[in-house]
């Protein structure tokens, strides 16, 4: 994957006007396992896939509760992604011991993006090699940010990250306009969808995926498994349902004698 010159130091401009290492490190998040976040103006859903190095190992957590009224979901390295989940604790910690109050979305999210961006300015340092979905519930509302590994943020209704996750935000992109009055189970059944989406033709079950869930009166946890696995027959049900009225739909048309004029 060496370009040329211009890649050996993180420091250094190309002519073009980029850096490459940067680019290289968001290269390292779009190969990580998907993450996807949802938002409605209540709660806050994160999902993640679940995915083993190999079949003898277990997989790796993805999902990191941080406050509680705040977690985060990664993709990329997931080093780099306990180191920085680890800063964000301390500085929930920090705030709440100083102000006695909790911390902000907003600015633990500017504090995160801050550190993210000291690595792309020093020829010592490297970027780091995750992305972040941060979910949090503060005086303001729910919120979802996706903190970039080049020190960008941005706040979303939906997101996804990660290997696959095109197809999780096409499909986020068609119902996204009805997420902000939906309920926490309706949340947590577009996640399972999306995070379905990126799966192609491996099936979806309760331990292939993570789902947590934070929101108003409910601190940020991670569902259990068996919670999860009833949701995802619920659905499975509704589609055969749909399936089979489908086809007899098609059937009852097939049948139909045209008539002669």
């Amino acid at each position: 994957m060496f370009r040329n010159q211009y890649d050996t130091d993180v420091t250094t401009w190309s002519p073009a006007g980029r850096l490459f290492q940067v680019e290289y490190a968001m290269e390292a998040v779009k190969q990580g396992s998907a993450a996807i976040g949802l938002r409605s103006a209540t709660h806050v859903a994160l999902a993640t896939v679940n995915k083993a190095a190999s079949e003898l190992s277990s997989h790796q957590k993805k999902v990191f509760k941080v406050d509680d009224h705040i977690g985060v979901a990664i993709a990329g390295l997931t080093a780099d992604g306990r180191v920085l989940s680890r800063f964000l604790r301390s500085e929930c910690i920090n705030y709440a011991f100083v102000y006695e109050s909790p911390l902000p979305v907003s600015r633990l999210v500017v504090h995160l993006a801050d550190k993210a961006q000291v690595c792309t300015q020093r020829s010592w340092k490297r970027p780091y090699g995750v992305g972040l979905l941060v979910a949090g519930l503060d005086e303001t509302g729910a919120h979802l940010y996706y903190n970039c590994t080049s020190g960008n943020y941005f706040e979303y209704q939906a997101f996804a990250i990660g290997s696959r996750s095109q197809a999780a935000k096409t499909y986020l992109e068609r119902r996204f306009e009805a997420f902000n009055s939906y309920s926490r189970e309706e949340l947590i059944k577009d996640a399972l969808c999306a995070i379905k989406e990126t799966l192609q033709s491996e099936k979806l079950t309760s331990a292939t995926c993570t789902v947590a869930v934070v929101g108003v009166g409910e601190p940020f946890h991670v569902i259990d498994q068996k919670t999860i696995q009833e949701v995802i027959d619920s659905m499975e049900i509704r589609e055969e349902a749909a399936a089979d009225q489908g086809a007899m739909q098609e059937d009852k048309s097939s049948e139909a004698a045209p008539v002669d004029i």
